[in-house]
């Protein structure tokens, strides 16, 4: 073997090897992150803790859990309107948030909410 062969043999095993590290660790990153948003699924907190602060937010008919999350989100009641919409679609209240106007509260989880929307309310 000639000196040229040893130092393409030599940079071909360290890119090899700076490859799998950074495989590895974009693996990791991303399984992180699919573990927090899985958690945040079934335990997301309220926004606030304490009191919070109370909102009247309307749901208006026909809206969809994704137009309802966004609302939400935009009110400061949620945190992500596309996480709100997969703990729509996995919990007891799927298909079941009425239109209406209610009186929600930042220190609510989502699923409270999800209970406060899906029983009858007044409408405007």
């Amino acid at each position: 073997m000639n000196s040229k062969e040893v130092v393409v043999s030599i940079f071909s095993t360290v890119f090899k090897v700076v490859l799998a590290i950074i495989i590895v660790m974009l693996v990791y990153k991303w399984s992180m992150t699919a573990y927090d948003y899985g958690q945040r699924v079934f335990n997301e907190p309220p926004v606030s803790a304490g009191s919070g602060r109370t909102v009247t937010f309307v749901v208006k008919e026909g809206e969809t859990a994704k137009e309802i999350g966004a609302n939400l989100e935009k009110n400061g009641l949620i945190r992500d309107a596309g996480l709100f919409r997969i703990q729509e679609m996995l919990s007891a209240y799927k298909g079941e948030l009425k239109p209406g106007t209610y009186e929600l509260n930042t220190s609510m989880k989502t699923e409270e909410m999800m209970e406060i929307m899906s029983m009858e309310a007044e409408e405007e």
